[in-house]
């Protein structure tokens, strides 16, 4: 095609014809946006703050960075779409368009640092700092070359980093909270109600008549969803794991005697402790020499004491063979009779002489009473061995054919056939199917497939398999108001009871605050009148914490009342008091912080969103979502 190109274009004609082409082509392109490379405004351009650029290149670099350290701190991946979600692409972009602010206004007012106070500062960093508390440049090195910079692109970076932090601290240094603020807040956490309250039992407000069927009928048709059955499916399962493969009949006694002598200690009662003492020593001839010192008269003390070992230095104290570090300390130290020294004996620390001066015997129970958890566990232990087998029979078995049951069955397995269940595991009544097994990855599994269907075996997390099928498909339907009448009277009832218990509960709170006695009410209502003192907007005492919030909620002297899951609880707030102030308490210091904070966060807000007016910001909405692969811009 080339060659016939060329050909063509030999002629006055054809080179005629090429340069209309190539003309349209190149029009083309500048229609639909390519033109923006000789505008000036490419898609390198991602923002632009006064006379300040912001680069797509920057921006993505800044983006990963902050990318990377959100997942460091969550310690597991976050996709983009994941970052997006929670803002990080713009948080990115609204703090490089505030440094770029900063930035020019720092200029504008002349502010400037040198070389040898960035320098120090730089210094002076603790990221920067080695084991000996001082400047270390290998690790400076490491953490700029982590981060994407050179030593020059650094200094320069925190160059504008010191200055924007001097504008920064010009204007919020020396901001101090009032006192009345503090106090105010002091009074806020520290408070404490006496609280005067009795309950309200639903049965105060009588027996509710059944309703008009016309009613009953049109409670049902507002919330006719509201009695949908579920989608129910029926599943046979096969859970393969070492404890549905185990064969304890299988074990003999032997068998299970000898696994009982190895765990007897441990799983049966408490193993055998002894009180050691280990001495140490530099090589075997030592040890020896010890052991000699022993043999003429002399104690395990004034050996001890010359090889310059304290007490402390040599007492293991009551120690189980577990517990003993070195397994050839542990079995001579166990072998000893009480008071016995042992020779000398290499561990893999050096020679040690070791001294037994008390026995404490185990007190595990009798083989005869565990005989059948032995057997359990040795046969649990065998069947872990033979899983890969049994998965491959059953694997088999499904190849040519055959269900999963007639699969079990052959490879001596047992499949289950589980009832009509909904995807959270509930029968068809609402109450949960019992001796689910990976219920979670089962139910999903199961509710993505079908009848018929040749399903994926799922890996349990105990270890083992589960196969499943899908039997029977129940779809989901609306019932009828015949179907759910008995559950629609109970939610029409449920509904009036709540009515009438709120109507009583607003009454006897207004007659409250009216001035009438709470006691001669409680009396009234047949309620016992009850006092909670100190309880604070965390709660206190045995005061019910869903009615705290409403306690705070009306004033020292008022009342108010509070629904409970049984009955309503009418209260009066008899008093209050809060703690003498302390303005150098940790827990008031901390919240004064919090909120100094937030002050200076909304000063910084306001005199970025001014200054940001003033310079004037514009966004290459295409170049943004390009940058971060977002399906739309800023």
């Amino acid at each position: 095609m080339l060659e016939s190109m060329r050909a063509a274009t030999q002629g006055r004609l054809g080179r005629a014809v090429l340069t209309v082409v190539l003309g349209l082509i190149i029009l083309s392109f500048a229609i639909w946006g390519i033109g923006d490379i000789f505008r000036g405004f490419g898609a390198n351009k991602l923002a632009e703050v006064g006379r300040q650029e912001i680069s797509t290149e920057a921006f993505r670099a800044a983006y990963q960075t902050e990318l990377q350290r959100l997942q460091r701190q969550a310690r597991r991946a976050i996709t983009n779409d994941e970052a997006r979600r929670f803002g990080v692409d713009r948080q990115v972009l609204s703090r490089m368009i505030g440094d770029a602010v900063l930035d020019q206004e720092t200029h504008a007012l002349g502010l400037a640092i040198s070389d040898a106070e960035i320098g120090k500062a730089i210094m002076d960093d603790p990221a920067f700092k080695g084991p000996s508390g001082q400047f270390d440049r290998a690790r400076f090195d490491e953490v700029l070359r982590d981060n994407g910079f050179n030593e020059s692109s650094f200094v320069r970076e925190q160059r504008g980093v010191y200055l924007r932090q001097e504008l920064v601290g010009a204007m919020t240094n020396g901001l101090d909270l009032p006192k009345a603020m503090l106090d105010a807040i002091h009074r806020f956490q520290g408070e404490a109600r006496a609280i005067d309250y009795f309950l309200l039992p639903a049965s105060a407000v009588g027996e509710i008549a059944a309703p008009p069927e016309d009613e009953l009928r049109k409670f049902f048709d507002e919330r006719r969803q509201a009695y949908s059955t579920p989608e129910l499916r029926s599943l046979v399962v096969l859970s393969l794991t070492p404890e549905s493969a185990a064969k304890p009949e299988l074990v003999s006694d032997e068998d299970a005697r000898k696994r009982y002598e190895e765990i007897k200690g441990d799983k049966f009662g408490a193993p055998e402790k002894r009180r050691v003492d280990q001495l140490f020593f530099p090589d075997e001839t030592a040890a020896k020499a010890a052991r000699d010192k022993l043999d003429g008269g002399a104690t395990f003390e004034e050996v001890a004491a010359q090889a310059g070992a304290s007490p402390k230095d040599f007492a293991l104290g009551l120690v189980s063979r577990a517990q003993m570090v070195d397994p050839a300390a542990a079995d001579v130290a166990f072998q000893l009779p009480d008071g016995a020294v042992s020779a000398p004996v290499k561990t893999a620390f050096g020679y040690v002489l070791l001294r037994v001066s008390e026995i404490e015997p185990s007190t595990a129970k009798p083989f005869e009473e565990v005989r059948d958890e032995v057997k359990r566990d040795v046969a649990v232990a065998r069947a872990r061995g033979d899983i890969a087998r049994l998965h491959d029979a059953v694997e088999d078995q499904r190849a040519s054919g055959h269900s999963l049951a007639e699969a079990a069955t052959a490879a001596g397995l047992e499949a289950a056939a589980l009832p009509p269940l909904d995807a959270a595991g509930k029968d068809a009544a609402g109450a949960p199917v019992t001796g689910l097994v990976n219920a979670p990855a089962l139910l999903k599994a199961a509710f993505a497939s079908d009848v018929g269907v040749d399903n994926e075996t799922l890996s349990l997390p105990q270890g083992g398999y589960q196969w499943f099928e899908v039997s029977k498909v129940e779809r989901a339907r609306e019932k009828s108001f015949e179907e759910a009448r008995a559950q629609v009277e109970k939610d029409w009832r449920d509904r009036e009871t709540a009515k009438r218990m709120g109507e009583k509960a607003a009454d006897l709170t207004k007659r409250l605050d009216g001035g009438a006695p709470i006691a001669a009410l409680a009396a009234e209502s047949g309620a016992a009148l009850k006092r909670a003192e100190g309880v604070t907007r965390g709660g206190g005492g045995d005061f019910p914490q869903p009615a705290v919030a409403q306690v705070f909620n009306v004033r020292v002297g008022g009342a108010g009342a509070a629904e409970l899951d049984d009955g309503r609880l009418v209260f009066k707030v008899a008093g209050s008091s809060a703690p003498p102030v302390d303005y150098a308490a940790p827990g008031l210091a901390s919240i004064a912080d919090q909120v100094k904070r937030s002050y200076l966060d909304d000063l910084m807000g306001e005199y970025l969103a001014a200054a940001q007016t003033k310079l004037g910001v514009t966004i290459n909405s295409q170049a943004f979502a390009a940058a971060t692969g977002a399906a739309q811009g800023y």
